[in-house]
């Protein structure tokens, strides 16, 4: 245990390792967890009523392994092994309807699944279909499922496995996965400093090793004979990356504070996702500008955290009713915020709201792309348009002048057509 327990501490005290830079304390990484779960039920829905299609482009499939791959590098090339290849025929869950029948029944059952044995049990009748070009890579979505019970899986993450453990796991079999699964809660229940139960931070550990940037035994001979050159690149790019993720973070927080002041000054109270609320821009607090917390809503506890986690919500003062609500994208899943305001207006049911995206202007085509969905083009309980962060920072001054509430941002916002409102 020496070994693990000397990278253990290299890992945690690395400010831009996986630990730190996706794992602890990313709003990101959080938030994809329900919407992912929502999309495999969607998975499983269409497979049920045969609308699942013929091909990994434009099924529910793809939505939720883009909301998998937007958890950045460490699941990058996630949705690869799901692509549909024609000439070789796989993965066979697209044409053939009964390899597709089975892969619904197995994604059912995970979902319900209370242990891991019955997971197991699930994975060992999935493989045992022998669906041509279906492995563990599956088990990226599984981790979304149950994080404390199974571990994600790609190529660095086995990389790392094999050089920590000395080791020839394979990368296609569900077998090698299952086998490296138990050394890995084996040895997260034992390592020194403690990581976590979510196995998604030993896995961080294993990747971070698995692509040359922690050093086994702090010598270059040992470290996968990953030449110093390229770790030398790839640390240069992880910390652009970082970089890149800070600039982002200070971009929605500053979203954040426009969208409360122009809530403010427009007469509502303002409530900021729970994550959020204790961050400060200039010497100001979003804490003390905002809510506490919501009105007592007749949500189920599931939606009720889902809620609390939009991230910018205004508040009738008067009525103490929620009247508009807002998720301010980066480079995160454009999907996952959506389906949290529709999660919200369904909730609420009483009438149709109209709620907003607030996104960078370099992602206005994605923003479009989704919005353009059938499930939102036809959603009786939402009218979902979108504003871009330069013009919402352009007017922030003229709507709190002129509007008397939140119909003055229609004049900013723009729909799945994308013609100005």
């Amino acid at each position: 245990m020496t070994k693990i327990n000397n990278l253990a501490k290299l890992y945690k005290a690395d400010p831009e390792s996986v630990y730190n830079t996706w794992f602890i304390d990313n709003d990101t990484r959080m938030k994809a967890f329900r919407s992912i779960r929502r999309g495999v039920i969607t998975i499983v829905d269409s497979i049920k009523s045969g609308t699942f299609g013929n091909d990994f482009k434009g099924s529910p499939l793809e939505v939720v392994l883009a909301s998998i791959t937007e958890q950045k590098q460490v699941f990058e090339g996630a949705a690869h092994p799901f692509y549909w290849k024609p000439k070789l025929r796989i993965p066979d869950i697209y044409e053939n309807d009964e390899n597709k029948r089975a892969f619904g029944s197995f994604l059912e059952a995970c979902l319900s699944a209370g242990s891991a044995d019955k997971i197991i049990k699930e994975i060992l009748t999935l493989d045992g279909c022998g669906i041509k070009g279906l492995g563990p890579s599956v088990a990226n979505i599984l981790y979304f499922l149950h994080p404390t019970l199974m571990p994600p899986f790609n190529t660095a993450m086995l990389n790392g496995f094999n050089a920590i453990f000395d080791d020839k796991k394979k990368l296609g079999s569900w077998t090698s996965y299952l086998e490296m699964r138990e050394t890995v809660i084996s040895t997260n229940e034992k390592v020194q400093p403690g990581l976590s139960k979510d196995l998604g931070a030993i896995s961080g550990l294993l990747f971070d090793v698995g692509v040359g940037k922690i050093i086994l035994d702090q010598n270059w001979e040992n470290s996968l004979q990953f030449e110093k050159a390229k770790r030398e690149k790839a640390l240069k790019k992880r910390h652009q990356e970082v970089q890149e993720e800070i600039r982002e973070e200070n971009e929605h927080l500053r979203m954040q504070f426009l969208l409360t002041d122009i809530g403010n000054d427009l007469g509502y109270d303002v409530f900021v996702a729970t994550n959020d609320r204790n961050k400060s821009l200039n010497g100001r607090s979003l804490q003390f500008l905002t809510l506490p917390e919501l009105p007592p809503l007749d949500f189920p506890p599931e939606v009720a955290k889902t809620v609390s986690l939009i991230d910018v919500i205004w508040v009738s003062r008067d009525s103490k009713k929620i009247e508009c609500a807002f998720e301010i994208e980066k480079s995160t899943s454009i999907y996952s915020g959506m389906l949290r305001l529709m999660d919200l207006a369904s909730s609420l049911g009483d009438r149709q709201y109209d709620f907003f995206l607030v996104a960078p202007d370099k992602r206005e085509k994605e923003v479009l792309a989704q919005l353009n969905r059938p499930s939102f083009q036809t959603s009786t309980c939402i009218g979902l348009r979108y504003i871009l962060f330069s013009e919402l920072e352009e007017h922030c001054h003229g709507l709190c002048k002129f509007g008397e509430d939140y119909r003055i941002l229609f004049k900013l916002a723009k729909d799945a057509s994308c013609n100005s409102k």
